[in-house]
C-alpha cells in the first residue's frame, strides 16, 4: 500500500488543517484520484469520515478532528451549535457523539453518521476560531435546549450559559422568540420558571473575574456562623483560610436588601468585600485589586474564631 512521504504531508498540510480534508482539495494539491481511493481502502494510511471528506490517518478521529470534518461536509456558511459550541465558549459541558451543525436553509446536505444537520433561515453571527465556526452562547443553548426532554437537565442547560456570564435569561428569550418554534413549549416554561437569573448572571462573572485574580479559588454561597455555631450573616463567596468574604449579589452593597447581617460579619472580625453589581459588570480590574488587597489584610491579622456552613465547591 503506497504511503504518503514527508514531501506529500508538506504540500498537503496547508489544505488538511487537524489532518482532515477534502477529496477535492487533495485533487487540487496534485493528487490524482487513483492516489486517493488507493490510500482510502481497508489497511491505508488514510481513512473517509464521510462522502467527500477524509481523515489522513488511520486511527479514530478525535473531537477536532469530529468538528472538522463535519464543517467541511456541511460546507460553505456552516456553524456549529449546540454542545460543541458551548464548549468553544469554554463552558465544562461533555460533548455527545452528534455534532450540531446550523447551514443555510437552502442546503440540500442530509445528516449522516456523528453530524445533525439543521437547515435554518437564520445562520448567527458566528465566533471563528481556527476555521472553525461556533454559534454565540444563547444561539447554542436554545438550539440544544429545543431537543432536551429531561426537566433537570434542561434547566441546567439553560443556568449554565448564564452562570458563566456569557448571556442574560433575556438574551434566551429573544433567541427563543426569534426562531424556530418547533419544541419551544417546555423551553418556554422552563425560562419562565427560572426567571431573571440575575443572581446566577452575576456569579457567572464573578467566577471568570475570579480566573485573572491572583487569588485561591473560593467556596460559593455560603453562611457563616460565630465561634458558638450561631448564623451571623452571608456571603456569595468565601476564602476560609482566612476568612475573607465577598458579597455582590441580591445583597451586595448597592442592594435595598441587605445580607443578613454585613455589621454583625465584620464586628466578628470577618474582612467584608461588598462590590455592587453594576462594578461586578462594568470594572473588574478595580474589583480585583480590591479583592486582592482584601485577602493580604486578612491574611496579616489573626484569623477570628468563624466557620462556614453549607459550603459549595467553585465548580458548577
Amino acid at each position: 500500500m503506497p504511503r504518503p512521504t514527508s514531501v506529500e504531508f508538506t504540500a498537503l498540510s496547508p489544505a488538511a488543517p487537524d489532518g482532515v480534508t477534502t477529496t477535492t482539495r487533495l485533487r487540487r494539491s496534485g493528487m490524482s484520484p487513483r492516489a486517493v481511493a488507493a490510500r482510502c481502502r481497508p489497511g491505508g494510511p488514510w481513512r473517509r469520515l464521510l462522502p467527500g471528506v477524509l481523515l489522513l490517518g488511520d486511527g479514530e478521529p478525535n473531537r477536532r478532528q469530529m468538528l472538522r470534518a463535519a464543517a467541511l461536509y456541511a460546507g460553505a456558511g456552516a456553524v456549529v451549535s449546540g454542545l460543541d459550541a458551548l464548549r468553544a465558549h469554554n463552558i465544562r459541558v461533555v460533548p455527545s457523539r452528534q455534532v450540531q451543525v446550523l447551514v443555510p436553509v437552502q442546503r440540500r446536505v442530509p445528516s449522516l453518521d456523528f453530524v445533525n444537520l439543521e437547515r435554518t433561515s437564520r445562520i448567527p453571527e458566528p465566533m471563528v476560531d481556527e476555521g472553525l465556526a461556533f454559534a454565540p452562547p444563547a444561539r447554542a443553548t436554545i438550539d440544544l435546549a429545543r431537543r432536551e426532554m429531561d426537566p433537570d437537565r434542561l434547566r441546567r442547560l439553560l443556568s449554565l450559559p448564564v452562570y458563566y456570564g456569557l448571556c442574560t435569561s433575556d438574551d434566551l428569550r429573544e433567541e427563543l422568540d426569534a426562531g424556530n418554534q418547533r419544541g419551544t413549549a417546555a423551553v418556554r416554561e422552563m425560562l419562565r420558571n427560572l426567571g431573571s437569573m440575575g443572581d446566577t448572571y452575576l456569579q457567572g462573572l464573578a467566577r471568570e473575574l475570579l480566573d485573572f485574580a491572583p487569588l485561591p479559588p473560593p467556596v460559593w454561597n455560603v453562611t457563616v456562623c460565630d465561634s458558638m455555631g450561631r448564623p451571623i450573616g452571608t456571603v456569595d463567596a468565601w476564602w476560609d483560610e482566612v476568612a475573607l468574604g465577598w458579597q455582590f449579589g441580591a445583597g451586595g452593597a448597592s442592594s435595598r436588601v441587605p445580607k443578613m447581617n454585613h455589621l454583625a460579619l465584620s464586628a466578628a472580625g470577618v474582612v467584608l468585600v461588598q462590590t455592587p453589581p453594576d462594578q461586578l459588570r462594568d470594572n473588574a480590574k478595580a474589583t480585583v485589586r480590591e479583592l486582592t488587597s482584601a485577602f493580604a489584610n486578612a491574611a496579616r491579622r489573626r484569623r477570628p474564631r468563624v466557620r462556614a456552613l453549607g459550603m459549595v465547591p467553585a465548580t458548577v
